[in-house]
């Protein structure tokens, strides 16, 4: 029986801290944040001025008549703090005033004007966010290059979804590396995981239900959300490409529940071809709100050169909860122990461990396959420094490795990494971490962890 409490909890992301990080540096560009639309970019901006600096100076682009004009002159950066100053209501000064600008694909000029901001005042501290869309394939746009940094947001994380629901103690179990502690409250954990699997880490979606509980109003914010994806293709693609990207997007669940989960254009269209939807799936790609893993040939550095030469790959959505909304996962399914983690072939399992290993920010991610002697699929190859990680992803706690043991006879790799339900252990290179653990993964291999049982 599915019984919580939820503490109504104010949102924590890790990614305030990478942004104070960008603060504390005595010398720092313009920061981009980059990001799928309704992860939480306005907020983070916000919460950071909010805390970190005396004031913070807003601005929002969109419909933004006065900030079109303001940027359509010259770019002397002394005018523009001027005009910035009468918008926000807000006097701006370096180091104790943060500079949102948000939205700011609807003001190309804006964005072009980064490099003055860098180049002029650089003591002055700007962030800004917009639709991936826009910002990087909005055409006539004279972009920045080298005049600015970037900084990767993505959906709440596993780790922030407990913070969110108000369970710190959980949090601070995983960072303590005790792991016979850990797993005593293995249960609790893998029943957040299941909630996570349905409910996903879109900020607004979290949000309501730590405020609720109400697993009907997480389903009807999430169909809003994807609504609102739909309405961003229109805005921003070429109309002969529209249909396009919708069948892609709309294919996915579907894609990703085949026993082999390798993107297949047939299935989208009969008789279609990887130049038929190239540049459809480019737009997404771009967009954030896909994450395309390609099969290498050979697990070697780089990864990328050894990107198979047929050009497979596999298609994850952003958020695993906005994919069960997609795939009408029911919400029983949440009372039915192992469901979540099975249906679909473990589909909504994979989905979860690519997008905790995305938001970790420092692997290059890939997939490797064998089809003869022994046909085999390793289902996540990671490359993080000089290491070349194979990740194998279990929906139960049967253990069974065919496809390892290929692997490992292969490459005889230094580590390997095994994800499912099971309990922590080590078994000479095979390290066994749980799924509600995976996002700590680069923490584990960037230490060198020694698990405690």
């Amino acid at each position: 029986m599915l019984t919580l409490r939820i503490k109504n909890q104010k949102m924590r992301r890790i990614a305030l801290e990478n942004l104070k990080k960008w603060k504390n540096r005595k010398v720092h560009k313009p920061l981009i944040i980059h990001g799928a639309r309704q992860v939480g970019k306005t907020w983070l901006m916000q919460e950071f001025g909010n805390t970190q600096y005396k004031n913070t100076a807003y601005v929002l682009f969109d419909k933004n008549k006065r900030m079109e004009d303001l940027f359509s002159g010259d770019m002397d950066v002394k005018r523009l703090l001027m005009g910035l100053e009468a918008e926000t209501k807000q006097k701006i000064l370096p180091k104790e005033t943060l500079i949102i600008f948000d939205e700011i694909q609807e003001c190309p000029n804006a964005l072009s004007a980064l490099k003055y901001f860098n180049e002029n005042v650089s003591e002055y501290d700007i962030v800004a966010a917009g639709s991936l869309l826009g910002v990087f394939l909005h055409e006539n746009v004279s972009f920045p290059v080298g005049k600015v940094e970037f900084m990767n947001l993505y959906p709440m994380t596993f780790y922030e979804f407990l913070s969110a629901l108000g369970e710190e103690n959980l949090c601070t179990l995983l960072d303590s590396n005790d792991y016979k502690l850990i797993t005593t409250f293995k249960d609790k954990f893998l029943l957040y995981l299941r909630m996570y699997f349905y409910i996903g880490g879109m900020p607004e979606v979290v949000g309501s239900f730590s405020a609720d509980s109400d697993f009907i109003a997480v389903r009807t914010i999430q169909k809003q959300i994807l609504k609102s994806y739909a309405n961003d293709f229109s805005k921003h693609i070429p109309a002969n490409q529209i249909q396009k990207v919708g069948q892609i997007w709309n294919s996915i669940p579907a894609q990703l529940a085949k026993e082999n989960k390798k993107f297949i254009y047939k299935e989208v269209q009969k008789g279609a071809s990887a130049k038929t939807f190239e540049i459809a799936l480019e737009w997404l790609i771009q967009s954030g709100l896909v994450y395309r893993i390609a099969r290498v040939s050979k697990p070697a550095i780089p990864l990328k050169g050894y990107e198979n030469a047929s050009g497979a790959f596999k298609l994850f959505l952003v958020d695993v909860g906005l994919m069960s909304a997609m795939a009408g996962v029911d919400v029983r399914a949440l009372l039915e122990g192992d469901v979540l983690f099975t249906e679909f072939k473990g589909s909504l399992t994979e989905q979860y461990v690519c997008q905790e290993l995305e938001a970790q920010g420092d692997f290059y991610i890939s997939y490797w396959a064998n089809e003869a002697p022994a046909q085999a699929e390793i289902d996540f190859i990671l490359q993080f420094g000089k290491q070349i990680i194979p990740v194998e992803v279990k929906s139960s706690t049967n253990l069974r490795a065919k496809s390892l043991s290929v692997y490992r006879e292969k490459f005889k790799p230094k580590i390997e990494i095994r994800t499912s339900q099971a309990d922590y252990n080590v078994a000479g290179r095979l390290y066994d971490i749980p799924l509600y653990a995976i996002g700590l993964l680069k923490d584990v291999l960037g230490e060198n962890v020694e698990f405690r049982m």
